[in-house]
């Protein structure tokens, strides 16, 4: 028998495999690549550039203006798409992809599926050394690419045509897989890319994949729902995990039924609605006095698709150490952290297994009432905080007129500096799934450049709905381009610049810690000789789209309105006190390094108050 094959390129063989994989969502069928992001170089441009131009209706290519930035683009369209779809980015050889190695660990630590298709240098070595090319005397096969080791679920440098009839499927595997989900990163040699094979036709057939909900070990539930029965104040912990399965409706159910007090992570921000009387709130450090006083007194926690950062744990501060804890996960890491319980499964699958062995379990009344009149008093408190008259304007100002002026399917976006805390506190969900605060890397420039990716993926399902940006003065002067990109592409964002003059929520780090401000807001870097503001307006108009200054809240409004009316994106403008108007209630504590010895009595002085309390965190039980 002879086997039917067509020959191509190593490069067209990738491009015409990635079209041809197709996933069920809802009921619809749609490709699995939602397309990608590029900037060519001589590394990628003559082979991949190639078959990309063919493919160019089935997957379409976004032009990026910064490797990191496509990155962190590709990153937000797959949270948006609650990783069930992906894009991939091609990066040349050397800078270009180097510039990738940040995006790809925010999309490891978000756990969050991307592919980076990305030049390498030339196999035969014949050329060598070639341009950009780092050499290792002692190591001739040890390169830039290899740095993504560290930073990839799944690696590997293709050094034949025929490797990717394994290491494709491998990658598709590891992207979909609901533990091991994160970005996979494919060395291609220059050379190796446009060389021929014949390639199997069979490899090139439509697939259609499906994500893998694995059943719990009916052991580790009926341990579980043991352990949960003999509470007398459990509290829900719900993840970005509990999304991700499609658990929010099963979630819900459970909490209701067995009248639980939900909390949230930042991460699982949106899985209940503001309003539900079990939303207690967020939990740690960015949390809020009713879910941190709940998770306090709790005596069995149910951990639900969460990593237990130390922003929701207070740096394992927040729990009282008799609590017990019950990991519901989909990965055996995460599932077994702390001596918890484990019971390592879908989300939804595991809600339904534990509910169906929970038996008549109801929370005692005065647990959950005394929950809810925590809340009461948290809603109290961030209805004071949002509101704006006679205070300097604030963060929390910005985000209340917002949050009452958009749509409930409007998705909003933020990731570094203070941000991330003051919108996981202070917004109000208005729709399951619209939250997205990247604080699994809290990387600066996610902001714009994830907001791009979100919305392209938004205008695929909810084109009349929009994506909302928060960013400060910082995160935006280190990636603003995507403004330019958003312009280019038609896919519309309202960005809300919140200019405090620099690094201002880790000047209050500083000042906390009993340390001078020094070299985060512009007024206090000494290098400085006359600080002055950027003209925010001024530059974004110059990307493209409309713009405008804001000096109030009241203001703000109105600009959003226009915002929302527009058709292009809207950058807006607004001054915040670098000092006055943080949101100062709803913290837990957390481990920072301080100086055990120091000249400075405040800082002395800081470190002592900082370790008195560190006698409440539980040592790894």
């Amino acid at each position: 028998m002879t086997e039917d094959t067509v020959r191509l390129t190593t490069a067209q063989a990738i491009i015409r495999y990635l079209a041809n994989q197709f996933i069920e969502i809802d009921g619809v069928e749609m490709r699995l690549c939602g397309g990608g992001f590029g900037i060519f170089g001589h590394g990628n441009v003559t082979c991949l550039g190639e078959a990309l131009y063919d493919a160019r209706d089935k997957l379409p290519l976004y032009r990026g203006q910064n490797e990191q930035s496509m990155g962190f683009a590709a990153a937000g369209y797959a949270k948006q798409w609650l990783r069930q779809r992906f894009m991939f980015c091609t990066a040349s050889a050397g800078p270009g992809t180097a510039n990738l190695l940040t995006a790809a660990a925010l999309a490891h630590a978000n756990r969050l599926p991307m592919l980076m298709l990305c030049g390498d240098i030339f196999l035969t070595r014949l050329p060598d050394p070639v341009l950009q090319q780092l050499e290792h005397y002692g190591n001739p096969a040890l390169g830039l690419n290899d740095a993504f080791k560290a930073v990839s679920r799944y690696w590997d440098r293709i050094t034949h045509p025929a490797q990717i009839i394994q290491s494709l499927p491998a990658a598709i595997a590891t992207l979909l897989d609901p533990a091991d989900c994160g970005p996979a990163f494919m060395g291609l040699p220059q050379d190796v890319q446009g060389w021929a094979y014949d390639y199997p036709v069979a490899l090139f057939a439509k697939k259609l994949h499906r994500i893998r909900r694995q059943a719990p070990d009916t052991r580790e539930i009926a341990d579980a729902a043991a352990l949960l029965a003999s509470a007398h104040r459990p509290v829900i912990i719900a993840g970005g995990g509990v999304q991700y399965s499609g658990a929010v409706a099963e979630l819900t159910a459970f909490a209701e039924t067995r009248q639980i007090p939900v909390i949230e992570t930042i991460a699982g921000r949106a899985n209940l609605l503001n309003e539900h009387p079990l939303n207690i709130g967020p939990v740690g450090v960015t949390g809020s006095d009713s879910a941190n006083t709940i998770a306090a007194k709790a005596d069995v926690i149910l951990a639900i698709g969460t990593r237990l950062q130390d922003f929701t744990t207070g740096s394992w501060t927040a729990f009282d150490p008799g609590a017990k804890l019950i990991s519901v996960n989909a990965a055996r890491h995460d599932a077994a952290k702390h001596l918890s319980l484990p019971v390592v499964g879908d989300a939804r699958i595991a809600i339904a297994a534990l509910d169906a062995a929970l038996g008549r379990y109801l929370a005692p009344t005065g647990w959950t009432t005394l929950a809810q009149a925590e809340r009461t008093d948290w809603d109290r408190y961030v209805a004071d905080n949002v509101a704006h008259g006679n205070r300097p304007n604030s963060y929390a100002q910005a985000i209340g007129v917002v949050n009452a002026l958009c749509d409930s399917r409007d998705r909003v976006v933020t990731a570094s500096g203070g941000l991330p805390a003051e919108i996981t506190a202070n917004w109000r969900t208005l729709d399951i799934g619209t939250v997205d605060v990247e604080f699994g890397f809290s990387c600066m420039g996610y902001e714009i450049a994830g907001g791009w990716g979100a919305r392209i993926a938004q205008a695929e399902r909810e084109p009349d709905k929009d994506t909302i940006v928060f960013v400060g003065d910082g995160a935006y002067m280190l990636m603003n381009s995507d403004i330019y990109s958003s312009v280019l592409s038609g896919k519309k964002l309202i960005i809300l610049v919140l200019d405090n003059g620099g690094f201002a929520v880790i000047n209050k780090l500083q000042n906390n810690t009993g340390n001078e401000s020094f070299n985060n807001l512009l007024t206090d870097c000494p290098t400085i000789d006359e600080p002055f503001a950027v003209d925010f307006e001024a530059h974004a108009a110059a990307m493209g789209a409309i713009a405008e200054t804001v000096s109030s809240p009241a203001q703000l409004g109105e600009a959003f309105k226009r915002a929302k009316a527009s058709k292009k994106t809207h950058v807006i403008v607004m001054k915040v006190d670098a000092y006055d108007g943080w949101t100062t209630q709803g913290h837990t504590w957390w481990e920072v390094g301080t100086p055990h010895v120091s000249d400075n009595p405040k800082v002395k002085a800081a470190h002592e108050d900082w370790e008195s309390t560190r006698s409440k965190q539980r040592k790894g039980v």
